[in-house]
């Protein structure tokens, strides 16, 4: 009796601990609560927060190991903004705004080249590899902008028109293929799914 009992409680503990681990991996773990009856998790912004605009300054998503500074630049001569592709990604001057209607469009370069000496050519590495509901966050100086991945496609930048709804709230992110022709450019189109207060 003694035996099965111990068998019992070693399959118990067994499942547990495989079942704690896969919930680990797969990020579904509850968020902690203090003593107090505290959430850690930051609160979510209500409506009226998000109503206003937020410039972008960093983005991040985790899967694909970015996290890279986001520029803002004023004007949209070209030279100006490849001046700033090397400090960064940039938000293109006419797209939307973080907190409000419209999409942001957010662009950088990517390069495999074995040695490159300034890391931002390397900023949109990997982009191609996020997955459908894989969540970029979008930050501003006081919240975290989240969307989730609606389509990853390797467009052709002479013959492709980049949409930017003004609809509803999205992000969108471009880098050219450094392993197809000069006009090959990956686009991930991605819907707001929450902001939190920093």
């Amino acid at each position: 009796m003694i035996k099965r009992s111990t068998s019992f409680a070693l399959t118990f503990v067994a499942l547990f601990v495989l079942s704690f681990v896969f919930l680990a991996w797969a990020d579904m773990l509850p968020e902690p609560i203090d003593p107090a009856g505290n959430s850690f998790e930051t609160p979510a912004l209500t409506p009226s927060d998000t109503q206003s605009a937020d410039t972008p300054i960093r983005i991040v998503a985790k899967p694909i190991g970015l996290d890279k500074t986001v520029l803002n630049p004023e004007s949209t001569d070209v030279a100006l903004l490849d001046e700033a592709l090397l400090s960064g990604t940039v938000r293109y001057p006419q797209s939307g705004l973080l907190g409000v209607d419209g999409t942001v469009l957010i662009f950088g370069h990517s390069s495999y080249l074995p040695i490159v000496h300034n890391q931002n050519f390397k900023a949109f590495n990997g982009i191609q590899k996020l997955k459908v509901g894989e969540i970029v966050s979008v930050y501003s100086a006081g919240a975290e902008y989240r969307y989730a991945v609606t389509g990853v496609r390797l467009a052709d930048a002479e013959e492709d028109v980049i949409e930017l709804p003004s609809v509803g709230k999205h992000l969108t992110l471009v880098t050219c293929d450094s392993f197809g022709t000069k006009s090959d450019r990956f686009v991930v189109t991605a819907d707001f799914v929450g902001a939190y207060a920093l």
